[in-house]
């Protein structure tokens, strides 16, 4: 499709590194637990990379005084949860990583830059695995989707998750994800689900990793935040944010508006969210997002200018030390306390 050459096409990103540096940048996409080893290769050739893993301007403009407390919820999305956490490729810590990390270190990295300069000095953190144990197996279910007697009574069926998408001609996310051999029919979905992990009963995977979470934090001055991650959701990924100050509030939900409310006039204001220019399918992922994080890192590389990307590695390591810290207050049962090294 884009003319690349024959001997750039790699089957391995060793077989790439090996090589004198022949590009601008690199992405690197691979699992989480294969990120460290490309990361230092590619850097040490010299390539820029883009490693996978805002309304700011009104709260640096002062519309809601000082920020006091950041509430932001992550609805995961019911179903969205047993087919990434509990049955894919996220489901198990020694596989993958603990489910705060995968799924929420942006949320912990939002809520720090918009905090601006405050460093968080304290966190807690709460959470388990609920419901997803063989424990709350229902009575009569077989260890598969496809023949089970009970399948209509429950809300994680794969012939409800995946195959009734099929039916309907929606071969995309997450139906794609199933139908690994890359053949894109309702035999080829039938038969994955039979054999393979997405067909499996929810209550019988080898999944660890908590489906519920909350993460408490002090900032600087006195400052708080509280972040829940939540699977048990309608909503699919549409986060929800109330940032109180001390002249007013400032609240967003999903795609929708950013609304701001003025404590002196009593006023309401909305201001619509930037939205992506109209973009074939493949190309809005997350809202549009995808597009947004490519654009701000190619522009960056070819015009040589690192000011056009607002967040760098130094805030993204602090953001994930932080995650670490929550998750080691949730398996310690404390509170900790973050010197300024971030730990």
């Amino acid at each position: 499709m884009h003319h690349i050459d024959e001997d750039k096409f790699f089957d391995d990103w060793r077989e790439a590194v090996k090589l004198e540096k022949f590009a601008d940048a690199v992405i690197i996409a691979t699992p989480d637990r294969l990120h460290k080893d490309p990361a230092i290769a590619f850097a040490k050739k010299g390539y820029h990379i883009l490693l996978e893993k805002p309304m700011a301007e009104l709260l640096d403009s002062g519309a809601i005084g000082d920020i006091v407390h950041i509430q932001h919820l992550e609805p995961i999305g019911h179903w969205h949860f047993a087919h990434s956490y509990v049955r894919g490729n996220w489901r198990n810590e020694e596989e993958s990583t603990f489910s705060l990390l995968a799924k929420s270190c942006h949320d912990i990295d939002l809520i720090c830059y918009w905090m601006g300069e405050r460093r968080c000095v304290k966190v807690s953190s709460f959470g388990t695995l609920s419901h997803f144990t063989k424990e709350n197996k229902p009575e009569g279910a077989s260890s598969r989707c496809l023949d089970c007697s009970v399948e209509e009574t429950c809300p994680y069926s794969a012939q409800k998750v995946y195959l009734n998408r099929a039916n309907h001609g929606m071969f995309g996310w997450p139906v794609a994800v199933v139908c690994n051999n890359g053949v894109y029919d309702i035999e080829s979905l039938t038969d994955a689900l039979k054999t393979g992990p997405y067909g499996r009963c929810v209550y019988e995977c080898d999944n660890d990793v908590v489906s519920n979470q909350v993460v408490n934090m002090e900032f600087e001055g006195g400052r708080t935040a509280a972040f829940t991650m939540m699977a048990f959701t309608y909503a699919l990924g549409s986060r929800k944010t109330t940032i109180f100050g001390t002249k007013g509030e400032l609240r967003c939900k999903g795609k929708g508006p950013i609304k701001v409310i003025d404590f002196v006039t009593d006023k309401e204001t909305l201001y619509p969210a930037e939205t992506a220019p109209f973009l074939p399918l493949h190309l809005s992922s997350h809202g549009g997002a995808d597009y947004y994080l490519i654009d701000s890192f190619i522009s960056a590389v070819a015009n040589n200018d690192p000011s056009l990307i607002i967040s760098g590695p130094d805030d993204t390591l602090q953001s994930h030390l932080l995650v670490f810290e929550a998750e080691k207050s949730r398996r310690e049962n404390c509170v900790v306390n973050i010197d300024k090294e971030g730990h």
